[in-house]
């Protein structure tokens, strides 16, 4: 028993204690700024492995950039700038096309609207069911961390369960394959009938790097509206959980 107490003294908390405080360092990449210098060489979009970038008007698509930081480096007018901001959540596909003029806390402010109607269903529990639709494996490997001692997404009630038919919605992994088109809606269709959708990464969200697959089929994004986009390549687990935790309207 001694030897437990010193060795729990000895490691500290093992667990992030304010998830809505904590903090990532580099080389992790969040919210991209866009300088007024930039003046339109093209460098970032022929770097771009996943067709993110606009130039007339400066734009960059949360949605299907990979973070790799490509466009940074190669930017002749260091006209883009990533940082380490990590809430970069949003609740509409719109949201996520970051703009010239647009700074972080006004993004944050309209990023995630919470409704009424989703904290009274969900507010206290929330169970999901992930569904890996032809990804990596990388942001899966994410979202279990996001179960672990460190981030313990569990004391907010939010958990993965085993089946669709424990769940309250589902969350979508990958670009969604053909071989799994099948899959997706039998899972989606299990749920309760108050179900969310969301999608989890640039893959989920357009497809990401395989956005132009010929095996590909996206079809269920088209019919079923997403709840929730979360951005990333993979998604970081502070990322993931403050997302929910916004979009549920928790404090």
């Amino acid at each position: 028993m001694i030897n437990l107490i010193r060795t729990r003294i000895i490691q500290g908390k093992q667990y992030i204690s304010d998830i809505r405080k904590a903090e990532v360092k580099p080389p992790f990449r969040g919210f991209p700024f866009i300088k007024n210098n930039c003046s339109g060489c093209g460098q970032c979009i022929e770097a771009c492995p996943s067709g993110a970038i606009e130039i007339s008007p400066a734009e960059i698509d949360l949605g299907k950039c990979t973070f790799c930081g490509e466009c940074e480096r190669r930017c002749l007018d260091n006209g883009i700038e990533f940082s380490v901001l990590h809430k970069i959540s949003a609740d509409s596909r719109e949201k996520l096309k970051i703009t010239k003029d647009l700074g972080f806390q006004e993004f944050r402010y309209r990023a995630i609207i919470a409704r009424k109607e989703i904290k009274k269903l969900f507010g206290r529990s929330l169970k999901l069911r992930s569904v890996s639709a032809g990804g990596c494996n990388g942001c899966e490997m994410e979202l279990n961390a996001c179960s672990n001692v460190n981030f313990d997404m569990g004391r907010f009630g939010i958990e993965i369960v085993a089946s669709p038919k424990h769940a309250d919605g589902i969350i979508i992994t990958g670009p969604i394959t053909e071989n799994m088109t099948r899959a997706l809606y039998d899972s989606y269709l299990c749920t309760t009938p108050d179900r969310i959708l969301i999608l989890m990464g640039a893959c989920a969200i357009s497809g990401g790097v395989f956005q132009a697959g010929s095996e590909l089929n996206r079809d269920f994004i088209s019919e079923y509206k997403p709840d929730l986009y979360i951005p990333g390549c993979p998604v970081h687990p502070l990322t993931f959980i403050n997302g929910i935790i916004d979009f549920l309207g928790k404090k």
